[in-house]
Parts: structure tokens; sequence; C-alpha cells
């Protein structure tokens, strides 16, 4: 977990004032300790992110909470995927070949 400070120094284009905005219109959710934001990993990708898409693809601030609500819902997707993969995976052999069968005949 690092510092307002720390992140503003390792995202690139991003400033205090942006990211405080950022965190009040909820773009970003950081932990706070000893009344302070802290940011993890997942803050500070969300941010390169949220840089990238306003100063290089241009992406207006109207159309940013949108964007981010599709990566939110594609990311939940994925999750799910993975976790019925995963409770495919620990059934019988007889069982997933079942599964792959109706999903190479389209259901």
């Amino acid at each position: 977990m690092v510092s307002e400070r720390e992140v503003v120094a390792e995202v690139r284009g991003l400033t205090i004032r942006r990211l405080r905005a950022w965190v009040r219109r909820g773009w970003v959710r950081p932990a706070v300790r000893d009344h302070e934001y802290r940011f993890d990993e997942l803050d500070l990708a969300r941010l390169r992110l949220l840089c990238e898409l306003r100063e290089e693809l241009g992406v207006g601030e109207e159309a940013v909470p949108l964007v981010l609500s599709l990566l939110d819902q594609v990311y939940g997707l994925r999750r799910e995927l993975r976790r019925l993969a995963e409770a495919i995976q620990a059934e019988p052999s007889e069982v997933r070949e079942r599964i792959l069968a109706r999903l190479r005949g389209g259901l």
C-alpha cells in the first residue's frame, strides 16, 4: 500500500489534485489508514488506466464512468468464467466431456 505522494510519483500524468478528484468521484477506491488514503496495486493499475483514457485516448470526463463500469463488468465476468472453469475441471472426465460436447454443439 502506498501513499498519495508515492502514487503521484509513480503514475505518469497524475497530480494530487486529479487523484483526489477521482477518489471523490468514486473512480478509484483506496483504503483509508490513519486518515490518509492508501493505494494498492489494483488502484495503481486503475489510475494508470484513467490517465491513459483521459490523456492519450481523449476520453471525456462524462464518458469515464461508463468506460469504468464496462471494464468492471468485463473483469467480473472473467472472474466468474474462471470459477466456472475450475468447477468444471473438478468434475469427472465423462461430465467434462459432455459439457464440452454441448458447448461445441452450440448449446
